[in-house]
C-alpha cells in the first residue's frame, strides 16, 4: 500500500513538471511570436529626395514615401500629409534621410535668409550644397590692397554655388548663395559693398 502511494506521488509530481515545461515553452513561443510579429509592422514616413537645405521651402517633389519599421522612434518622423504646405527646414536634411518632424516649421519660425557673395578666389572642391561653411572677409584698404581676413560670419549654410565659364574662371571666384542667421546680413552685405575679399572655408562637422 505504501509503494502504491508513493508511485502515485512520483506519477503527480512528473505530471506537473511536464505541465509546467508545457507552459514555459508557450510563454516562450509566444514571447517570440510577438517579437517577430513587431517586426513586421512598418510605417510609411518621408525621406528626402535630394538635399534640403536649412531655410529652404520643403515641396511634395523634395520627398519620397518608404515603409520602415520604426518601432518606438515612429512618432520622431513626419509621415505623409504630416507636414504643413509651405513648410522650411529647420536644419539641412541630406539627401535619403528620414524626414524628422522638427525639422520642417513655419517660416516664421526660421530665422535665416539668403545672401550672394562673389569669392575672392576658388571654393574648395567640398564645398557643395548643404555644406557648413565660415566666411572671411579681408577688407579692401584701397584698389587691390586689402587686410588682414578675419571671420564675417561664423557659421553659414551653402545653397548653391555657381563657378565662372572655364577652368581660370572657376580658379579666381565663384558665386556663392548663402544660408544666414538674419543677424548675419547686414555684415555680409557691407563686406560685399565696400569690395572686400570674400572666402569661404568649410566648417568642421560638413553639412548640419
Amino acid at each position: 500500500m505504501v509503494a502504491r502511494t508513493s508511485f502515485r506521488n512520483r506519477i503527480r509530481r512528473a505530471d506537473a513538471r511536464v505541465i509546467i515545461g508545457v507552459v514555459l515553452v508557450s510563454i516562450s513561443v509566444a514571447g517570440v511570436w510577438a517579437v517577430v510579429s513587431a517586426a513586421r509592422q512598418t510605417s510609411a514616413v518621408l525621406t528626402s529626395a535630394r538635399t534640403i537645405v536649412v531655410g529652404e521651402t520643403v515641396e511634395a517633389a523634395d520627398l519620397r514615401v518608404v515603409e520602415v519599421a520604426l518601432g518606438s522612434a515612429d512618432d520622431i518622423y513626419a509621415a505623409p500629409g504630416a507636414l504643413e504646405p509651405g513648410g522650411v527646414a529647420t536644419r539641412t536634411i541630406p539627401a535619403g534621410e528620414f524626414v524628422p518632424r522638427a525639422a520642417v516649421a513655419s517660416p516664421d519660425d526660421v530665422e535665416v535668409t539668403t545672401v550672394v557673395v562673389q569669392t575672392a578666389g576658388a571654393v574648395p572642391g567640398s564645398v557643395s550644397p548643404g555644406t557648413r561653411v565660415e566666411v572671411w572677409s579681408a577688407p579692401q584698404r584701397e584698389r587691390g590692397v586689402f587686410g588682414e581676413p578675419r571671420i564675417l560670419v561664423r557659421e553659414a549654410t551653402v545653397r548653391a554655388v555657381q563657378a565662372g565659364d572655364g577652368l581660370m574662371a572657376q580658379q579666381r571666384s565663384a558665386a556663392v548663395e548663402l544660408v544666414v542667421a538674419r543677424t548675419d546680413v547686414s555684415a555680409a552685405l557691407a563686406a560685399v559693398a565696400a569690395g572686400d575679399a570674400v572666402s569661404v572655408i568649410p566648417a568642421a562637422g560638413g553639412t548640419r
